[in-house]
């Protein structure tokens, strides 16, 4: 059986070739999706209204989605850069679950 080795390839900053292969691999990860996705380079962004328990449960899905999709794909978020940005006044702070690899 062949052994794992380092693959040192990577697109040149500013090459034409890098975002078309890069938008197809990544271009199904709003599949499914109930909220908000926004993706732009390396940066995932989720939202949603979580006013509710619907809405929340919702947001939840949509986060446990994206972690499956990361896993078949054989991706990982930085979970270090997860952020939830609460607003509103009165607003519950709900607290979100990740899953942990």
């Amino acid at each position: 059986m062949s052994k794992w080795r380092p693959v040192m390839s990577d697109v040149p900053e500013g090459s034409l070739l890098g975002p078309p292969p890069f938008n197809l691999f990544v271009g199904n990860t709003n599949s499914g999706i109930e909220c908000t996705l926004s993706t732009f380079a390396n940066d995932t962004k989720l939202c949603g209204v979580g006013d509710t328990l619907e809405g929340r449960d919702a947001i939840q899905r949509d986060l446990d989605r994206l972690e499956r999709w990361a896993r078949v794909n054989c991706m990982k978020f930085n979970k270090a850069k997860y952020k939830v940005l609460h607003m509103g006044q009165g607003n519950p702070k709900h607290n979100y679950r990740q899953r942990m690899d």
